[in-house]
């Protein structure tokens, strides 16, 4: 491929924002190294510093991916280890390759993924709440399940940690534009959007068959900034606040346009 062909303009950065709320409790693990005596068998993951439970980007990036990855009916072709196959390729046209990347290879095209998707964060309103409830544990619950072995009838008691439900998370999803192609932008964008409501009817995190990981996505906010805004130009920049669901449509046609 000739080098022109390889160049990534940079044409600005719109960002979406709003809270990630848990309809049911949530479980991300941790993949804790101990097992404690009258420990919890498997922790959520926390921040090292303040202890708070957060969700890793990476949980719900993946989720979205492997969502459109089915939805497109594309083929799983690489596989990344640990028993799990994904769908990579050097086409710049492919929808999942661009918003999400793809690793060519030493003879294919590596393609850089569009969106960014932040650690999200609990809210305060939803620590304080939190801190409040008596559990045991910090800003969790304890849930206890049983396995049974068919043969024998014999239980295997284990004990989970996870994030009750209603407690709210701040996201942060940003979308690089290289393009000026309105159609390209809108297509990217409606994705996203279209993803979040997918993962809305599947789930986020471990256990979702057994009733964990059931999540409502409240976007908020659409903040498109051109490149000349980092160099100080305020008028680069547009803001669009999303006040239904329905408004999604509206605002990601008046951002392409802001972009195009």
């Amino acid at each position: 491929m000739a080098n022109e062909d390889r160049r990534r303009p940079l044409r600005g950065k719109i960002i979406l924002r709003g809270l990630m709320v848990c309809d049911t409790g949530m479980h991300i693990g941790a993949g804790g190294n101990n097992l404690d005596i009258g420990g919890i068998d498997s922790p959520v993951v926390r921040d090292p510093l303040t202890r708070e439970p957060y969700v890793p980007g990476s949980s719900l990036k993946g989720k979205m991916r492997s969502l459109l990855e089915r939805q497109l009916n594309l083929p799983f072709n690489r596989y990344g280890g640990n028993g799990v196959y994904r769908h990579e390729c050097s086409n710049r046209k492919c929808l999942a390759c661009r918003l999400f990347g793809a690793a060519g290879g030493r003879d294919g095209d590596n393609i850089p993924g569009r969106i960014i998707v932040r650690d999200m964060s609990m809210t305060k309103e939803s620590k304080e709440r939190l801190s409040e409830i008596e559990t045991g544990l910090q800003y969790t619950e304890w849930k206890f399940e049983n396995s049974l072995d068919r043969v024998t009838a014999a239980a295997n008691p284990r004990q989970l940690e996870r994030v009750p439900r209603g407690t709210e998370f701040d996201f942060e999803i940003i979308y690089t534009v290289e393009s000026e192609d309105e159609e390209e932008i809108k297509k990217d964008l409606y994705n996203i959007v279209q993803l979040l409501r997918m993962v809305e009817d599947d789930t986020l995190g471990g256990h979702g068959s057994r009733g964990y990981g059931k999540v409502r996505f409240n976007l908020n906010i659409f903040e498109g900034r051109l490149i000349g805004f980092y160099s100080g130009d305020t008028g680069a920049s547009k803001s669009l606040e999303v006040k239904t669901p329905e408004d999604c449509t509206g605002v990601v046609d008046e951002m392409a346009e802001f972009f195009g």
